[in-house]
């Protein structure tokens, strides 16, 4: 197993390449937020990485309410600071690995920057040609620090 935790400040999305070949390579990632009072709620989500930025939509898989009803939605409504996990784990404790991301997330408004998600999103999991609507809710994080370790680095 490597060391210590890895820390990177970056202001402008300064992330190694490995790391970046970590996020954009798995499927699944932890997404947490937390109301305005800090009542934490994570959840497991579908994203994609553009390099700089993650997205996630409000697919249709089901759920027991949709859209901006749901927490995640309502919590970066009211605190835009999440955080999100990738990881790695095995038996074999020396392949133990993930990335951390911290930042901020708003919902995208942009009719451009919305379709671009949707179809990096779709280019990604098959499953969104059926399981995501046009126009669906889109959230973009914008990392403001990123941790890795492990193999992730």
């Amino acid at each position: 197993m490597e060391g210590p935790l890895k820390a990177n400040k970056i202001p402008s999305l300064d992330i190694p390449s490995e790391v970046a070949g970590f996020i954009a390579s798995h499927r699944v990632a932890r997404l947490a937020t937390a109301d305005a009072e800090g009542v934490p709620h994570a959840v497991p989500i579908c994203y994609v990485f553009d390099g700089k930025c993650i997205y996630t939509a409000l697919d249709l898989k089901p759920k027991r309410v949709q859209g901006r009803a749901l927490k995640r939605v309502r919590n970066i409504l009211q605190n835009p600071k999440v955080s999100l996990v990738i990881d790695d784990y095995s038996e074999d404790w020396s392949e133990l690995a993930y990335v951390q991301l911290q930042g901020n997330a708003h919902l995208v408004d942009d009719g451009h920057e919305q379709k671009l998600a949707e179809a990096l999103l779709r280019e990604k999991y098959h499953q969104y040609e059926t399981l995501l609507e046009s126009g669906c809710t889109v959230i973009k994080i914008t990392p403001t620090n990123v941790v890795s370790w492990g193999q992730a680095r």
